[in-house]
């Protein structure tokens, strides 16, 4: 018999053992999932939370539930990967041998990575994040109390999950403050690694508008270093003085990565950006967050990829070579506060444009344009994450990026 073993039971690790449990004949295989938690998190909720939507019900379930019958569920952290044993070392000393291995762990913010953001005393007093469960809870409490001043949104460095989410809190944020009559004194500070609101011209430029719009000030090419005297301060020395700090701290793969020597600077797994088959070995993927794929850190991405993955690795086990190819598909809703959003899609090769999706003029969806529809497909993605998406069940969108009803837009768009 043989063996599949997936690190990790978050979004992509998850969808993998579900989608494989159905394809693989049991007598033949035997699949275990290691993952040390016993709650899965939906993670798109952790934005709302510090504005009062959601309930920590909505967003929280056990993991056991999630997995299928017949797979495996280990509870235990990772220790490290003995590649040349094909065994995964957990920490309580056990040894779990694979004769295919798929590492799933995702990455997490590393606060302590940049000086002054945890040793300052200031951490959870008026600096915060909200890419953690408990860190978004602290925020709603924080903004509850917030009366004005300088409200900054950061970003360390980049790759981070879903790279909108940043600007999505800056949008809610102004809704949020003009609520509660307290926006005219609450100066809005948007501090980015990147040159503009996001990483492609076009959308960029679209984002970077309703930035505008809203009165939200950015502040490009920032670079922190450190964390003093209440302001970020930049490689180059600029300061950004704040009152209040909402930041996405450095995002780093798991640190057993790194140990077993199967990681870059950032524990991210260098992978082919078409098979996730990790290089240099010919038994080792890595899905999801967990890999170093240059495109987002999304759902989605998890998602189209997981849907690529399953196909290829039915094939493998059958003795056939691999032949489908991830193209880099990531499609991303922008919720934009006042009940409406945007959503964008994209891949390796083609940036985010205007147009309709998934039907051609028809949509319902807008690209890069702002609708009410777009919220609430926003909003109804939590009830297929947990009903469709996870269970791994066929979703009627192609895994591969389309150009239809996309154009490209005119200098007055």
């Amino acid at each position: 018999m043989r063996r599949l073993v997936v690190l990790g039971a978050g979004t992509a690790g998850t969808m993998v053992v579900d989608k494989l449990r159905r394809r693989l004949a049991r007598a033949d295989w035997l699949i275990t999932v290691v993952e040390p938690r016993d709650q899965h998190y939906y993670q798109p909720g952790f934005l709302f939370l510090p504005f009062g939507e959601y309930t920590p019900d909505q967003l929280t379930r056990p993991v056991a539930p999630l997995i299928s019958p017949g797979v495996e569920l280990v509870h235990a952290e990772v220790d490290r990967v003995v590649t040349t044993d094909d065994q995964v070392v957990l920490a309580d000393g056990r040894r779990v041998d694979y004769d295919y291995l798929v590492i799933a762990t995702g990455v997490c913010p590393r606060p302590e990575q940049t000086p002054g953001l945890l040793d300052g005393g200031h951490w959870r007093r008026t600096i915060f994040d909200f890419y953690t469960y408990e860190g978004a809870l602290a925020l709603a409490e924080a903004l509850d109390r917030f009366d004005g001043g300088r409200l900054v949104v950061h970003i360390t460095e980049m790759p981070i999950k879903c790279p909108v989410a940043p600007l999505e809190f800056a949008f809610l944020a102004d809704e949020f403050l003009r609520g509660r009559g307290i926006r005219d004194r609450t100066e809005l500070v948007y501090a980015t690694p990147l040159p503009g609101a996001f990483t492609k011209p076009v959308a960029a430029a679209r984002l970077g508008s309703m930035l505008d719009e809203r009165k939200i000030a950015i502040e490009p090419d920032f670079l922190v270093e450190r964390i003093e005297d209440r302001s970020l301060v930049s490689y180059d020395e600029r300061r950004i003085p704040f009152d209040l700090l909402v930041t996405v701290p450095l995002n780093m793969g798991a640190d057993f990565v790194a140990r077993s020597g199967l990681g870059d600077e950032l524990n991210l797994v260098p992978v082919d950006r078409h098979t996730f088959l990790a290089k240099g070995h010919d038994n080792i993927f890595a899905i999801g967050d967990a890999n170093d794929i240059p495109t987002s850190k999304a759902g989605s991405v998890a998602h189209f990829s997981v849907d690529v993955f399953a196909r290829n690795f039915t094939d493998l086990a059958a003795g056939k070579p691999m032949t489908g190819r991830f193209d880099g598909h990531a499609n991303c809703f922008v919720e934009s506060g006042r009940g409406r959003g945007l959503l964008i899609d994209f891949n390796y090769d083609t940036e985010p444009l205007p147009g309709t999706y998934p039907v051609p003029g028809v949509g319902p969806f807008r690209l890069l344009g702002e609708s009410p529809v777009n919220h609430w497909g926003k909003r109804a993605f939590r009830w297929m994450y947990w009903n469709l998406l996870l269970p791994g069940r066929p979703l009627p969108l192609p895994a591969h990026m389309s150009m239809a009803g996309k154009h490209q837009p005119s200098t007055k768009e």
